[in-house]
């Protein structure tokens, strides 16, 4: 069971990270557009810069693919 897989790119500058933000620890300019929501997705990338902040799962790990990034969990 020593299988490998080659799922991650080679230069780790492509690797970004996707994890959930509480609404009400964003400024609040943000909470004030976000109404009703209580959770947005954060896309940072390897230097914990935030790149994006969309609204669900699927739509960060998407953009992250359209801009040729290959998107990872973080909690």
């Amino acid at each position: 069971m020593d299988t490998k897989y080659d799922f991650l790119p080679k230069d780790a500058n492509n690797i970004v990270y996707v994890r959930p933000v509480a609404v009400a620890d964003l400024p609040e300019e943000v909470r004030d557009q976000m109404v009703g929501v209580e959770r947005l997705y954060a896309v940072h990338d390897t230097k914990g810069e935030r790149l994006a902040l969309v609204k669900d799962r699927k739509l960060a790990f998407a953009l992250a693919r359209q801009h040729d990034l290959a998107p990872v969990n973080a909690h």
